[in-house]
């Protein structure tokens, strides 16, 4: 279970659950949000892969591959192109495709601070952090700000757990009769 540390203290849980198919096998994710151990939603429908590039993504920028070399710290480096955008926004959806239930996105924001050199001189130091936020049904937001490294274990602790919640199971044989069986009649 992927966890995060929010601004107002409270702790994001957030567990990949297994998709099934009509045979019960998995076969996606949907991410279950809890905030403090209660229940705070379900987001994403069929991320896994989504998840999955994203976590590359962060390890690639990380390694100064791309547009991430012009940031010289570590921490700075996010992938995409643009100084702010979002990395991902996961929302619930119904099966009548109403909104609702839930929300988990991750925004980049550049952030400026002064910082104060000798004889009143100083420079000002830009730094990226991702912002990721989580809204509940009652619309009560969580938020929760990332470096880049504590980005890439947050979504990587994740993709392993999903990994893990989607490995295939043994069916000992088919269960449906008809068309999807082997027999011939």
């Amino acid at each position: 279970m992927g966890g995060l540390r929010c601004v107002d203290g409270s702790y994001l849980s957030v567990t990949p659950v297994a998709c099934t198919d009509s045979l019960g096998v998995p076969y996606e994710i949907t991410l279950a949000l809890h905030r403090d151990g209660a229940p705070y939603g379900m987001v994403g429908e069929r991320c896994g892969w989504f998840l999955a590039r994203l976590a590359r993504g962060v390890c690639d920028a990380r390694a100064e591959c791309g547009q991430a070399r012009a940031w010289p710290d570590p921490d700075d480096r996010f992938p995409g192109n643009e100084p702010d955008g979002e990395l991902f926004a996961f929302r619930y959806r119904s099966h009548s495709h109403a909104v609702g239930g839930g929300e988990l996105r991750c925004r980049l924001r550049t952030l400026a601070a002064w910082v104060p050199g000798r004889g009143g001189a100083g420079e000002w130091r830009l730094t990226r952090r991702a912002f990721v936020e989580a809204w509940g049904p009652p619309g009560v937001g969580l938020r929760a700000v990332l470096t880049s490294g504590e980005l890439a274990v947050f979504v990587g602790s994740l993709v392993a757990e999903a990994e893990g919640a989607l490995e295939p199971r043994e069916l000992a044989r088919n269960p449906m009769e008809g068309a999807s069986s082997l027999e011939r009649r």
